[in-house]
């Protein structure tokens, strides 16, 4: 990707960028070179956005029309497969085989996204059920709920932009993205792409890049947006919760998610899927395990496995076939990540693998055991390569420390007693519970969301384009 590549201003559509012209370089996290500029647009360009929206959905897109976008979408993005995982492992120093996995998850919600455009309906109410409604007819519409407005995060760059446009399209609502600062161009070349080949009128989709207190807040704020869609931090997700307060806003937030290791369980293939699913973009996922709780009789061989799956990661740039994680998005990030860790070895944890820091820059995947839920790698979400491994007697001490949490995203156990999966399904108060798999597996068609600091929402197409559109009910008298 050339620095050139971004040159062309956005916001993209009928709302041509006509701010101050002051750019906003982007560089890539792995070795800092430049990757390209995007505008540092403004309240006012924001607001162009909107009032571009705001018209385009006076003239509703038919059923027909929506489902053949988001049908063209999938099948050119499949194309162009290649040219946007390059785009997503420099950006976002996301491995180039992790970054393909993604494409081809995107590829699958525009799909399902599809599908709800054309399945969109209502129901019908029976009004005679009473004997005032005898003689008429009643159903329900569905309705787009009006402009949307999406904050996206770094960590998916193309995915959960496609998790928040694909059910807005779908639902007939017109879209005002606000990429990630450190990621923009998987979202400007996929709103290029919707526009230019797959169908979608310009106005429906404008892309404004720029800072989270300038951009975004002008979004949060602005009177005909009447949906806000945000993944992110919990602290900057409630703060838009309380700025909007007569607004729908749907938060998917963070996790520190724990994973539940029985004696009678498979613990060999649970340190297997752990290696990736603690580690895979450097262990920047939502749903990233990150609490290991594992029984006491198990643990020192459990932790030797660990040790050795984790020790084969490749580390190395994003763009090598062969690397399984590389850098932090930023170095402050990293340094944070590592002032958790050398805590938690001050505190009683023994940092058994990891926690130093490469000539590259890349922090090393990192296992720290004899963990306690008061260590921030315990209580916090770590947003890094870091796993915490803390040992427990009994399972009902293991779901007690899994629930101990202002996190409430995805959890799971691995057992292979029926009963005791049932009760850790009961009990653990999270959002989803996996059996016999790790936290961090989401499938992009189920309802994917938490309690607590982990949100307030249901993402996947079917659940999220409910959430975008008004129930209007109709009654039809005699």
């Amino acid at each position: 990707m050339s620095p050139e590549f971004a040159v062309t201003p956005v916001p993209l559509a009928g709302s041509s960028f006509t701010g101050s012209g002051a750019r906003i370089e982007v560089h890539a996290p792995y070795d800092g070179s430049l990757i390209g500029h995007v505008p540092a647009c403004t309240s006012a360009d924001v607001d162009r956005a909107v009032e571009v929206a705001r018209r385009a959905m006076a003239t509703p897109l038919p059923a027909w029309k929506r489902a053949s976008v988001l049908d063209a979408a999938a099948s050119r993005l499949a194309a162009r497969r290649e040219e946007f995982a390059a785009t997503i492992a420099r950006e976002a120093a996301k491995p180039i085989k992790t970054a393909r996995v993604e494409v081809d998850r995107a590829v699958g919600t525009f799909q399902f996204a599809a599908a709800e455009a054309r399945t969109l309906v209502g129901d019908v109410v029976a009004m005679d059920a009473i004997p005032a409604g005898e003689g008429k007819f009643g159903f329900t519409m569905r309705v787009p709920v009006g402009v949307v407005g999406a904050i996206a995060p770094f960590n998916f760059p193309l995915n959960l932009v496609v998790h928040k446009i694909g059910p807005a399209i779908a639902a007939g609502c017109a879209v005002v993205l606000k990429p990630a600062s450190q990621t923009p161009f998987s979202s400007i070349l996929l709103a290029r792409m919707l526009i230019e080949e797959c169908g979608l009128p310009a106005e429906w989709l404008s892309v404004v890049t720029g800072g989270g207190s300038t951009v975004g807040n002008a979004i949060v704020d602005h009177p005909d947006i009447a949906l806000v869609t945000f993944t992110g931090s919990p602290d900057v997700g409630w703060g838009i919760r309380a700025r909007a307060p007569r607004k729908r806003v749907g938060l998917e937030l963070g996790n520190n998610a724990p994973i539940i290791i029985e004696p009678d369980g498979d613990w060999m293939t649970a340190a297997a899927k752990i290696k990736v699913a603690g580690f895979s973009h450097a262990g920047q996922s939502c749903i990233s395990t990150q609490r290991i709780l594992v029984h006491e009789s198990i643990s020192e061989a459990f932790v030797d496995e660990l040790v050795r799956q984790v020790s084969t990661l490749v580390l190395g740039d994003p763009l090598d076939e062969d690397t399984d994680v590389s850098t932090l998005i930023s170095t402050s990030e990293r340094d944070r990540v590592r002032s958790w860790i050398s805590e938690a070895a001050c505190e009683g944890g023994e940092v058994v693998l990891g926690g130093d820091v490469t000539t590259q820059g890349i922090l090393c995947p990192t296992i720290v055991v004899n963990a306690r839920a008061s260590m921030k790698i315990c209580a916090k979400e770590v947003f890094g390569p870091v796993v915490a491994v803390t040992t427990y007697s009994d399972v009902n001490e293991a779901l007690r420390i899994a629930n101990d949490s202002d996190f409430g995203l995805q959890a799971a156990i691995f057992t292979s007693d029926i009963g005791t999966a049932l009760r850790a399904v009961r009990t653990l108060d999270f959002g989803g519970v996996v059996v016999n798999d790790v936290p961090t597996f989401r499938a992009d068609q189920q309802p994917y969301g938490g309690l607590r600091d982990s949100g307030n929402t249901r993402e996947g197409p079917a659940f999220s384009v409910r959430e975008m559109t008004e129930i209007r009910m109709v009654i039809l008298g005699a």
